[in-house]
């Protein structure tokens, strides 16, 4: 179900909505596990097959939670490392073969002549977002961060609907926390208010802004994959056509996301902040897809060492990250090629900081022409 879909707007939205409060009366579990009956019938919408799959990992992943946090709680660290690597091999697993087993059979048989078969593979939806949240879940039970003893508060924490399907990627501990405090269980005027501008503002950049440019990208796309010679107004013009569909289109259904996240008196943290104004590449991921910036940053770069072994590893971490990264999105050589790229990218943008300060610059842009500069080379590096 998408969210501007009419089945959303005028009926899943509202009456959840008006349920979830009706039966909150009754006590706060109740309310819950309303939720969590609401946003598995809103994950398994277009295809109710889904729904094995993800209550298959909410109960492990539940089961490994409760076993590293027991190990925890009674110091026993081999058992709870041992819990967090099974954990983590389980999610990757499930990841790798559903949405990688394909890409890495076709090159398989490419290089090697041989025929591996993996059949046909339904990706599930979301699977990327509700297996990363998982795995932050548990690195964050290892580390005594938070821990669940309710499967209904994980089961919600995992499938809240506003935040399922795209994100943000939220931790336990900046949500449920949220479900638990008294106000919650009562509609409040300016949450109400405020979530129904934020999603409405949301729905604007996604059914008019994206929706409204994406036949000028697509048209253009179309002509080049038929072998078409295009002029560079053309080009050009089909390149910044797709560049504003994709951040309409992302930033519209997070918008669309933590507005329905307020109706319930949630406040999910800020996924996009004006990317496309950003005067550098680090200041870019900084504004872009914030929540899934900040996953790779704390459970992927840090651990690799992040910048804590000189500048060498530092830039190599650099590189595997953002790779990873780009695999995140897709599995295909464009999607490694583009992570890459945007790691040499951050590569370069921390070398040149580490010359200006080299050479005496304090590192900011002082005049107009600088910054004019400074966020034109950044546009045209992401475009």
């Amino acid at each position: 179900m998408l969210f501007n879909s009419y089945e959303f707007i005028l009926l899943f939205l509202p009456v959840t909505f008006l349920v979830f409060f009706a039966i909150a009366r009754l006590g706060r579990e109740a309310a819950i596990v309303w939720l969590v009956i609401a946003s598995l019938f809103f994950y398994g919408w277009w295809n109710p097959s889904y729904l094995i799959l993800i209550l298959l990992s909410m109960v492990i992943n539940f089961g490994f939670g409760k076993f590293i946090s027991h190990a925890y709680e009674h110091q026993r660290a081999t058992w709870a490392r041992t819990g967090l690597t099974l954990g983590v091999v389980c999610n990757l697993g499930v990841l790798a073969y559903f949405k990688y087993a394909g890409f890495f059979s076709h090159n398989i048989n490419t290089l090697t002549g041989a025929s591996v078969d993996f059949g046909y593979i339904v990706l599930p939806l979301a699977i990327s977002f509700f297996t990363f949240q998982q795995i932050a879940y548990l690195v964050d039970a290892y580390k005594g961060i938070t821990q669940e003893y309710r499967f209904f508060h994980y089961a919600l924490f995992v499938t809240f609907f506003p935040q399922l399907i795209a994100g943000p990627i939220v931790h336990h501990k900046e949500m449920l926390p949220q479900f638990m405090c008294r106000n919650t269980l009562k509609p409040q005027l300016d949450n109400v208010s405020v979530g129904l501008s934020i999603f409405f503002i949301g729905l604007f950049k996604k059914a008019v802004l994206a929706d409204g440019v994406a036949p000028y990208g697509t048209s253009v796309f179309d002509a080049a994959a038929a072998g078409e010679t295009l002029s560079f107004f053309v080009a050009w013009g089909g390149a910044l056509a797709y560049t504003m569909q994709l951040y309409f289109d992302f930033s519209g259904y997070s918008d669309m996301a933590i507005g329905g996240a307020r109706l319930f008196g949630i406040r999910l943290p800020l996924n996009f902040h004006s990317p496309y104004k950003a005067k550098s590449i680090i200041e870019f991921w900084r504004r872009w897809h914030m929540t899934l910036s900040r996953f790779l940053r704390d459970y992927l770069y840090i651990p690799l060492g992040g910048s804590r072994h000189g500048k060498g590893r530092r830039y190599f971490n650099l590189i595997v990250t953002m790779l990873l990264g780009g695999l995140w999105h897709g599995a295909g050589w464009t999607f490694v090629a583009w992570g890459g790229l945007h790691g040499f990218y951050l590569v370069v943008n921390h070398a040149w900081h580490r010359l200006r300060q080299i050479l005496g610059y304090d590192g900011s842009e002082s005049n107009m022409a600088g910054k004019l500069a400074a966020w034109l080379a950044t546009f045209i590096a992401v475009v």
